[in-house]
């Protein structure tokens, strides 16, 4: 099911003229480097604990679970941004000067501390 979630996303985001941004050839995503990449790119708006705060939703949420939003759409966000859809906080920004590879690690993170309170 993930396979054929992470197609269609590909899919969608091909026909909205996106490429999904892939990390680096045999890249081995590395947690603790996602949380620093974490906290100097993402928390200021999800949250240090990625509980959320007052500019961005908590990515330790069901809706974030890798069945409804794949790693790819984490790509798509961070080089695209994302138009509001789940959440009141607007739009969100691309986050420039993070690369594919950051964002690599930084979801091995988030999947990690998902991991941590069931979200699978």
């Amino acid at each position: 099911m993930l396979f054929a979630l992470s197609i269609g996303m590909v899919g969608l985001s091909h026909g909205q003229g996106w490429v999904v941004p892939k990390p680096s050839f045999g890249l081995m995503p590395n947690a603790a480097a996602g949380k620093q990449l974490f906290a100097k790119h993402c928390a200021a708006c999800h949250g240090a604990d990625l509980k959320g705060s007052d500019k961005g939703p908590p990515l330790l949420h069901k809706i974030y679970e890798p069945a409804h939003h794949a790693d790819a759409a984490f790509q798509l966000a961070a080089a695209n941004g994302v138009r509001a859809h789940h959440w009141k906080f607007g739009d969100m920004a691309p986050v420039k000067g993070v690369t594919p590879d950051d964002v690599a690690h930084i979801t091995a993170y988030v999947r990690m501390e998902q991991r941590k309170i069931g979200i699978q």
